[in-house]
């Protein structure tokens, strides 16, 4: 078992409010949804060019007149990947620590009144998860959590990341909300990326989504990652649920907070998500549909935009799409993913527990170097980055 928590100002400390939240008010759906249906096929061949202000040319190439356009948007994508990235596919895995939680999302399967069976992980058990996913080769772990700060407060965080560092190059985090000293004590333990998706920029939907716990607080959320960004994580990754709201404007919301973030806080790597929802305990439908090619538009618009951010694809889509996507400007995908506690199958014995949502790809790491490597990639689980981030650390210091 892990130590006894340590306490945590999360109880106790208010939330500080998000910088970004003014430039969000600035661009409501409303007026996302004229500026795209204004935009014209002129418009997207100027995005192309690169002769659109950002902002405009995501509209732009998030908008209906960009659909005559998305082949030669799809070359852009790729072109731009292969110029800011080389042919490096970069791959990751999950490792869920609990499933416990005191939110009650309504399209989540870990939803606090979905009768399920909850697991949290000891310490002791989350290692052995983690030694294996090491012995399978990967070098990049995210650990998930439902909001569970007493169940696995900060301190479970610290003690992990310290005792998994030695085998890991990179250990992110993809959990509740924290406030900035304790985001500062898990860089200090080892923790480099900070994933918090915003699930939706649209405030009133948000607060449908969410009629209980603290994830209902729209502005902590959104503010969590700029908190991250203070304490120091180098990497930060953002995103939006795709099938609750209209897809065009919340990419282009998604969109715009990487812009921002790379702006403000240029010391620190940015990467964008578009996670589609999947089935998962308590059935919630999708009000939206949002098709593969709406997908491909999503992605090649973000690229675009975004020439040096990673595009991170999970295993939340099926295999044949993944491996067309990883064409045109993925950088980062996970591989043979389970999104249960102990779902690896080494940790003690506890019972199964219920994973967050269903996998559409089962393949495993192996496999997929394999299939990236036939697409023309060199697979890589491994990389330099936290060596980089420490020496250019010690040269602001001097």
């Amino acid at each position: 078992m892990h130590n006894a928590p340590t306490p945590s100002v999360h109880d106790t400390a208010a939330p500080s409010a998000s910088a970004f939240a003014a430039t969000l008010a600035e661009w409501p759906a409303v007026r996302v949804r004229a500026v795209q249906a204004a935009c014209t096929e002129a418009d997207v061949r100027a995005a192309l060019a690169g002769s659109l202000r950002p902002e405009r040319a995501l509209a732009a190439l998030l908008s209906p007149a960009a659909a005559p356009h998305l082949e030669a948007m799809a070359r852009r994508s790729a072109a731009v990947t292969r110029q800011r990235f080389g042919r490096v596919m970069q791959f990751y895995a999950p490792l869920y620590v609990s499933n416990v939680c005191i939110n009650s999302c309504t399209y989540c399967g870990f939803n606090c009144k979905n009768q399920v069976a909850r697991r949290r992980l000891t310490v002791d058990e989350a290692v052995r998860e983690a030694d294996y996913l090491a012995n399978e080769g990967f070098r990049h772990l995210l650990l998930v959590a439902g909001e569970d700060p007493k169940g696995v407060p900060v301190s479970y965080f610290e003690e992990l990341a310290g005792r998994l560092l030695g085998r890991f190059s990179s250990i992110g985090i993809e959990i509740y909300p924290m406030p900035e000293a304790d985001y500062t004590r898990l860089v200090a333990a080892g923790v480099d990326l900070l994933t918090l998706y915003q699930e939706t920029y649209d405030e009133t939907l948000y607060s449908s989504l969410h009629p209980a716990g603290p994830k209902r607080d729209f502005h902590n959320r959104l503010a969590a990652i700029e908190r991250g960004a203070r304490a120091g994580i180098a990497f930060l990754g953002v995103g939006a649920l795709q099938g609750l709201s209209d897809w065009r404007v919340e990419n282009f919301h998604v969109g715009l907070h990487a812009l921002w973030l790379q702006k403000e806080f240029w010391r620190s790597s940015v990467s964008v998500s578009f996670p589609r929802i999947r089935p998962a305990a308590g059935a919630f439908q999708p009000p939206v549909t949002v098709s593969d090619r709406d997908f491909v538009q999503t992605l090649c618009a973000l690229r675009i935009v975004l020439p040096d951010a990673g595009l991170v694809l999970s295993t939340r889509e099926p295999a044949a799409l993944r491996d067309r996507l990883a064409l045109l400007g993925v950088t980062r995908m996970s591989a043979g993913s389970r999104t249960s506690p102990g779902g690896y199958g080494t940790a003690d014995s506890g019972g199964e527990s219920e994973g967050q949502f269903a996998i559409a790809d089962e393949r495993g790491l192996a496999e997929m170097k394999q299939v990236v490597a036939g697409l023309g990639f060199d697979p890589v689980c491994k990389d330099w980055d936290p060596a980089y981030h420490a020496a250019a650390a010690s040269a602001e210091v001097e």
